[in-house]
């Protein structure tokens, strides 16, 4: 029988701790049924064409962890591939920590966020750097957006999973908050123009 997809983050460590805390049925039901989603669906592909940021997490060949933020104009990662998401990578601070780790250990993790709806996507794979492709670097890279490409990120899925909305805090983009407030705004001055009008 293969190895349920789970077990990219279940590892027998972890299965341990669930079984010692009493929740290790219910992700056994979970691995009989295969384990996470290891494609992408259509759900999966519309919540990633709404988000304008994600976290990078790589870790160097002895195991140091390391993660970091990456953003960009909504849609900014693609889906290649039923298996393979890919992004532009723009110039940053110059430390190069992700780009070193990739170099001696391809396994990483991508967390999405969607703090308004309260929910978040976890997705489990390996990470390739590509420099030497730039027709690849100009399909991917955003229209308009006022940053400098300067290679791909080539992500391969093993295992993605949604989270529950527990403890997320919901938070708003600040330019949808202050486009309700013009709508509002306007409306506001719009009812006390027909109460001019009618003389109130």
């Amino acid at each position: 029988m293969p190895r349920p997809s789970s077990d990219v983050a279940f590892t027998p460590a972890v299965k341990a701790a669930q079984t010692q805390r009493g929740s290790r049925a219910s992700y056994a039901q979970v691995e009989r049924s295969g384990g996470f989603a290891t494609e992408v669906d259509d759900d999966l592909a519309a919540f990633l064409a709404e988000r304008d940021s994600f976290y990078l997490a790589t870790a160097s060949a002895e195991g140091q962890p390391y993660v970091q933020h990456r953003g960009g104009p909504k849609g900014f990662v693609h889906v290649l591939d039923a298996h393979t998401l890919a992004f532009a990578d723009f110039a940053g601070n110059r430390q190069f920590v992700s780009l070193g780790n990739l170099s001696e250990n391809p396994r990483a993790f991508l967390f999405f966020m969607d703090h308004a709806r309260r929910q978040r996507i976890k997705v489990w794979g390996r990470a390739r750097v590509v420099e030497d492709d730039p027709a690849l670097l100009a399909q991917l890279t955003p229209a308009g957006y006022p940053a400098r490409p300067e290679r791909v990120i080539v992500f391969t899925i093993e295992a993605w999973d949604a989270n529950c909305p527990q403890h997320i805090p919901q938070l708003l983009p600040a330019k949808e908050v202050h486009a309700a407030l013009d709508r509002k705004d306007a409306r506001i001055r719009e009812l006390e123009a027909a109460l001019a009008r009618q003389g109130g």
